[in-house]
């Protein structure tokens, strides 16, 4: 039995464009569907659902999953409150093999248009962020992840977007860029203009400009002026509880009619 990889190495030439991701997806011998990516000394195979690696940590699907029951079963301290529960060096480890995995299968969900895979996979590495964010029991490791989330948020937001595009719907993707918008903005002001190293550039001014011109794009492609969102909103600013009533209601009309 032949264990090299010199046929789908040799049938699948490592020539990406500039920022460009090969990836596949295809059967495996037992039937399965599996996701590869072509990097530059061979090919990463993933799982396409659960882990990507297809391990389940401690038996649980996921490492977050294995996480939040370790963060939810802690030892209660005799005669008091609980301590804090926090992540030790092992946890730490094994949460950024997590996020790599993740990573890799999100830009090749992104690269093949699956856009609804990117969203789920997307949410999973916001999950684990968050998780950190109130466990990760050390700064520098918390801001090293907190780092990357406008890029996480960006994705997802563009994944969205596409999708509902793909849908065609309009007033959806625009509605999805607005809030990717708003969760970019909110995380500068909370993290990045709150960063003690004033010489840090944040990424996060460069991803809502592209958002922004986005939007424009879906605005002038699909002759939409302002989305029901966007209606009622103005409805609710100017104290106009009538009309922002019925527009609730055309809004919850739209949502039962997509299901």
């Amino acid at each position: 039995m032949r264990r090299d990889l010199d046929d789908v190495i040799q049938g699948w030439p490592y020539d990406p464009e500039p920022g460009e991701v090969l990836a596949r997806e295809l059967r495996a011998r037992d039937g399965r569907s599996v996701l590869q990516i072509r990097v530059e000394l061979g090919v990463l195979q993933l799982e396409i659902s659960g882990r990507p690696d297809g391990a389940r940590p401690h038996g649980f699907a996921t490492y977050l999953d294995y996480l939040r029951y370790s963060a939810a079963s802690r030892g209660q301290a005799p005669g008091g409150k609980a301590p804090p529960w926090t992540m030790d060096q092992e946890h730490r480890d094994e949460a950024d093999r997590e996020f790599t995995q993740f990573f890799h299968r999100r830009m090749a969900w992104l690269s093949l248009r699956r856009y609804d895979k990117a969203m789920l996979d997307a949410d999973h590495t916001l999950a684990l962020m968050d998780f950190i964010r109130r466990h990760g029991n050390d700064e520098d490791y918390i801001a090293s992840h907190e780092q990357s989330r406008g890029l996480v948020q960006f994705h997802r937001t563009q994944a969205q977007a596409l999708l509902a595009i793909e849908r065609r719907r309009p007033e959806e993707a625009i509605d999805a860029l607005r809030e990717g918008m708003e969760k970019l903005a909110a995380h500068q002001r909370t993290w990045w203009d709150n960063r003690e190293n004033e010489s840090s550039d944040s990424p996060n001014l460069s991803l809502i400009e592209q958002l922004r011109l986005f939007e424009q794009e879906v605005r002038k492609n699909y002759a939409v002026e302002k989305t029901l969102r966007e209606q009622l909103d103005e409805a609710v600013a100017r104290e106009d509880y009538e009309q922002a009533a019925r527009l609730r209601d055309m809004i919850r009309a739209q949502t039962r009619a997509r299901r």
